[in-house]
């Protein structure tokens, strides 16, 4: 697929047309080039074609020399299209200024995940899935540019350079700009291999001097949100849902929504095994719309509905942690090291369910026509989300179209496997127009009905077991984790869940990195409790680092070691692991004494490093506990060895962001639920971080040449054990549930 652009037609309104992928675009003096996937990378062929690969279209060059890269990653803040068009860029040797970024359409065949699959943005893979496809991509682009000038200028296309979007021959004195050469290249075969830079030639990747691709738009009130979409004859939708997960509409009164100015309509829309039904209010405005949709009068069927708190959930988990799980991982022989052991740790760890609160809740934008639907999104998750809305309407997934567009955040919340959010604006649209309203529908949820409206981290509870031996040595580790699977009755299912187990409930824990000779991590997956969960940034990792780097704290003190050179110790054979602890302590100065706090404040510092996402992050927190127990994060120390930083600044904001992300959540973070109804609905009862609690931030990017891994989430999950191991070695106290509780120990 490609975008065929007049160079006299607005980019919004480029018209999609489907191309061989040897074809390219000729018109208006527009390179459009569609990019064979290398045999490693490309999809299965699809029977009785002799082509075995599948194209992806991922740049275009117009006549003004304007380079345009069509990103497979949804913008959501964590500079995806910042690091696509440097690879693009880099190898094109484009000018950045003349480089700019759009949101690619829906289309699973030509813009994959190639980590993942499918079409979709998570796992911190944007980078890493596409470091090699979207260089390749510019190096074809260059070529075929290079032949253009070669042939115009009938000299060796190897005594041709490029730079800065140029194309010159020196001994001719001969240049041309991109957009002069664009028709002409467009006329070039495509190449079947390109030549890729060195690193020591990057003159864009790895340098900090790149303004991002985003910010201009963002800064300027240019970019397109999914609320800032506005189609002729648009309502507003806003519905209301049920208080309790499981109930369903009884009945409704819509006389009084109806009498608000601007509502159109009241319309009951249907739900299914994976989301609420409810009813809708459509209006001609989000105000109407909401003020419409509070003054609905509903009778809901609660004789389903979920009725226990969070309080219960705790309790059976606590029964549930007393007995065997299922294996998820097992070496040695536990029980002995512990029938022998000279010191046990023993520890229960709890974690709320958590809410991802990104800054734009939920939305989304529907046209529903004959047998077409047309969405506008901050779409993450591209693949399920046109595969569930076509099964929905009883369509062909290629008749569901999908416009990607910025998200305001997102936290793992858009990356739905039940497309619950994106279902439910179509099944008010659906609803509509049987109700003979056929206007496109812009579904709108409030921070409150973001909050309450499901789809949470799920609670967790460790219980753990530590066998050190009579000189300290660690002997034994025993977990067992009980927890609601993210995966269980999901798409992912067949896929992802072996022997009973959802890696991701014990990831982090079943693949410890610690050298410990005897380990068992066993699982407790609850079917009972049907409070909707789903990935949230850093996934398991954002409970189960917590219990690794606490554990491995109490180990230590336990064993009167410090517990850098405890981790050193046990971390031997992992070089990363290493290189970023050593840099994080060096760093912070961890062998030097911590200044001492004023006024009798106490303070204390902590460490922990954790692999997630291929990435490991060390962090050194300091903290000061004032007389009275208020605790205040100074500063985080951090290092990341993510093979090679693409955009150096940009891996610097996601490291600083995770923090922040993390900090909220270790101080702040918990969804309670009470007679099965949430009680948090806003930031009123669901804090998140302070500018104020903000600590100061340093990060450290350990130097590699090798492939880039993830950063948009590993930074978060050492910051909560290292702040527990900080608040451990200023008070003497420790903790094992989050969010932490202050005031801490007061001062004797």
């Amino acid at each position: 697929m490609i975008f065929a652009i007049d160079e006299n037609t607005d980019r919004a309104e480029a018209a999609l047309v489907n191309v061989s992928r040897r074809r390219f675009v000729q018109g208006a003096g527009v390179l459009v080039l569609g990019w064979q996937l290398p045999a490693a990378f490309a999809a299965a062929p699809q029977a009785g074609k002799a082509d075995a690969f599948t194209p992806n279209a991922f740049l275009s060059i117009d006549a003004q020399g304007r380079v345009t890269v069509y990103a497979k990653h949804v913008e959501m803040g964590q500079g995806a299209y910042t690091g696509l068009a440097t690879l693009v860029a880099e190898e094109l040797d484009a000018d950045w200024s003349q480089v700019r970024v759009e949101g690619a359409p829906a289309d699973t065949a030509r813009y994959k995940n190639l980590a993942m699959g499918i079409q979709g943005t998570g796992g911190s893979t944007a980078m890493a899935n596409s470091f090699q496809q979207m260089r390749e991509a510019g190096a074809a682009a260059r070529a075929m540019l290079v032949g253009a000038a070669a042939q115009a200028w009938k000299v060796d296309p190897a005594t041709i350079t490029v730079r800065a979007g140029v194309v010159r021959h020196a001994a001719s004195g001969r240049q041309a700009g991109f957009g002069e050469l664009a028709a002409a290249a467009a006329r070039q075969p495509v190449p079947g291999k390109v030549k890729l830079k060195s690193p020591k030639e990057f003159g864009l990747i790895g340098k900090s001097s790149l303004r991002r691709a985003d910010s201009a738009d963002k800064v300027h009130g240019r970019a397109m949100f999914t609320q800032d979409v506005k189609l002729p004859g648009m309502l507003v939708a806003m519905a209301a849902h049920a208080p309790r997960f499981g109930a369903t509409v009884a009945s409704y009164d819509a006389s009084a929504a109806l009498a608000v100015p601007g509502v159109v309509a009241a319309v009951a829309f249907e739900g299914s095994p994976h989301r609420s039904a409810g009813v809708a209010v459509l209006a001609r405005n989000t105000w109407a719309a909401r003020t419409g949709r509070d003054a609905l009068k509903v009778k809901w069927d609660e004789s389903r509905a979920y009725t226990e708190g969070s309080a219960d959930i705790l309790a059976r988990y606590r029964e549930a942690a007393s007995r065997p799980g299922t294996p998820a991982a097992a070496r040695g022989n536990v029980e002995a090291a512990f029938a022998n052991a000279a010191t046990v740790i023993e520890a229960d760890y709890e974690f709320p369910y958590l809410a991802h609160a990104s800054m734009e809740p939920l939305n989304c934008v529907v046209q529903l026509g004959e047998g077409q639907c047309e969405i506008w999104n901050g779409e993450q998750f591209q693949t399920m989300d046109q595969k569930a809305v076509a099964e929905y309407l009883g369509i062909a997934a290629e008749r569901v179209r999908i416009n990607q567009l910025y998200a305001g955040g997102s936290f793992g919340r858009r990356a739905s496997p039940q497309a619950d959010y994106v279902l439910e604006a179509v099944a008010i649209a659906r609803a509509a127009r049987k109700a003979g309203i056929e206007a496109p529908v812009k579904m709108v949820w409030t921070r409150e009905d973001d909050m309450r409206g499901g789809y949470y981290r799920p609670l967790y509870l460790h219980r753990a077991r530590l066998a050190l031996d009579p000189k300290g040595r660690l002997q034994a580790w025993h977990v067992r984790v009980v927890g609601q699977s993210l995966i269980k009755g999901t798409v992912f299912e067949q896929g992802m869940i072996k022997n009973g187990i959802d890696a991701t409930s014990v990831e982090g824990l079943s693949d410890l990195s610690y050298q410990v000779p005897n380990l068992s991590v066993e699982l407790h997956t609850p079917d009972d409790v049907p409070v909707p969960v789903q990935w949230y940034r850093s996934v398991g990792h954002t409970h189960t680092a917590f219990t690794a780097e606490t554990l491995i704290d109490e180990a230590a003190h336990a064993a009167r070691r410090d517990p850098v050179a405890l981790r050193r110790e046990l971390l031997k054979g992992h070089p990363r692991h290493l290189a970023a602890l050593d840099q994080a302590v060096r760093a912070a100065g961890w062998d030097r004494p911590l200044a001492a706090g004023r006024d009798g404040a106490r303070r204390g510092r902590g460490v922990a490093v954790h692999e997630s996402f291929n990435t490991v992050v060390a962090q050194v927190v300091e903290i000061t506990v004032n007389r009275d127990g208020e605790l205040k994060v100074d500063r985080v120390v951090c290092a990341v060895a993510c093979g090679l930083a693409i955009n150096p600044d940009v891996v610097k904001a996601q490291m600083e962001g995770g923090i922040g992300f993390a900090l909220s959540m270790a101080l702040h973070g918990a969804i309670t639920l009470e007679k099965g109804a949430v009680v948090q609905s806003n930031f009123h009862d669901y804090p998140l971080l302070r500018i104020n609690e903000m600590p100061r931030v340093e990060v450290h990017i350990v130097p590699s040449q090798d492939a880039p891994t993830g950063v948009g989430e590993p930074g978060v999950p050492p910051l909560s054990p290292a702040l527990a191991n900080a608040i451990f070695a200023a008070t003497g106290e420790r903790v094992r549930t989050l969010p932490i509780k202050t005031p801490l120990r007061k001062a004797v």
